[in-house]
């Protein structure tokens, strides 16, 4: 099995075939929401036209300026479907526009297919300040709905032995060393595909990797043992790749180009296919996975934080909350009666 898919970039270098292509292509295409966006009337268009140049002009990190821009879009392609149930305009008035995001928060929540998590709907409702403070209006008068304490989803032991054999069995020396990258490094797929050879300084027992994160802040991540061989390998079959003698990007596509994070998410989407796991497993994943084993090794926070690239030590004390599987695991200590 292959996780190079002929159609994407990001696939093998000319010259090398790959066996079973059809099954590889399927596995390594992931499902891209949001890939057809639904259509806006002219007005809209225009509107989300004028926000998206607005973002362009603040000190936002792209893929904060992005996820805002897509939670605008999804917003009034909705309000663009139910022209009859609005109150007044929501873009030009303030009553409603607060009914109009109150709906639009229950719909997520409750009515759309698939239903959103509170975590998604509190973020959505963050790109709709943002949104509306920036045509005037303010922010919307509505309540965010509490996030449930619960750790971030991360792999289980054995999850992550699995995981950890799937990348060792997978036959291409990239996608090892990509896949291995969130899971012993904490990287982020926008970290992993921004990564330049310069970036990664091995020396005879130990190796450092130079992050440029999100809003361009820069950190130093200690190379794990486990990680290194891989990334020996990949260094040297890069050479013979289109674009490695003019190319710095570490990781590169057939073409000799830059690695996108979209033909990444499909490398990370076949090898979790190959590991037949039971939950769908991506780089965050893997990312979560890293920073749940280090919190619950009972490393500093402040240490984590740096090599996770998380600004507020906030952002990690979910880590420490109880996951799904620990409140399934506590079931055990009820008696049963057989």
């Amino acid at each position: 099995m292959t996780s190079e898919n002929p159609v994407q970039d990001g696939s093998q270098p000319p010259g090398t075939t790959s066996e079973n292509t059809k099954s590889a292509a399927d596995a390594a295409r992931p499902k891209q929401h949001g890939a057809r966006p639904t259509p806006l009337p002219v007005g809209y268009q225009q509107t989300l036209a004028d926000y998206s140049a607005a973002l362009e002009q603040v000190p936002l990190a792209a893929d904060t300026r992005r996820t805002y821009a897509s939670r605008v879009r999804m917003y009034l392609a909705w309000l663009a479907g139910r022209p009859a149930a609005l109150n007044g305009d929501p873009l030009t008035d303030r009553r409603a526009r607060d009914w109009a995001v109150r709906d639009y928060r229950h719909y997520l929540l409750r009515e759309a297919d698939p239903k959103r998590s509170v975590r998604y709907v509190n973020n959505a409702l963050a790109a709709l300040d943002d949104f509306h403070v920036r045509r005037g209006l303010g922010k919307a008068d509505i309540g965010r709905e509490d996030i449930p304490k619960t750790a971030p989803k991360a792999m289980n032991a054995p999850a992550q032995i699995r995981w950890l054999r799937a990348i060792e069995d997978w036959p291409h020396p990239r996608d090892r060393a990509l896949a291995l990258l969130p899971f012993y490094a904490g990287l982020r797929i926008g970290d992993a595909v921004a990564l330049d050879v310069p970036d990664v300084r091995l020396s005879a027992r130990k190796g450092v990797l130079t992050v440029y994160g999100k809003g361009g802040k820069i950190r130093e991540v200690p190379v794990h043992p486990q990680l290194r061989q891989p990334l020996t390998d990949w260094l040297d079959a890069r050479r013979s790749w289109p674009g490695a003698a003019t190319q710095r990007a570490l990781f590169l596509n057939r073409r000799g180009g830059r690695l996108s994070a979209r033909s990444a998410s499909a490398v990370f989407t076949a090898i979790a296919q190959a590991a037949d796991l039971e939950d769908p497993t991506t780089a965050h994943i893997g990312r979560h996975t890293f920073v749940t084993q280090l919190i619950r090794g009972g490393e500093d926070l402040v240490t984590v934080a740096e090599m996770a690239g998380h600004a507020r030590l906030d952002t990690l004390r979910i880590y420490s909350q109880p996951t799904n599987d620990d409140k399934q695991a506590a079931l055990r200590h009820l008696i049963v009666d057989r």
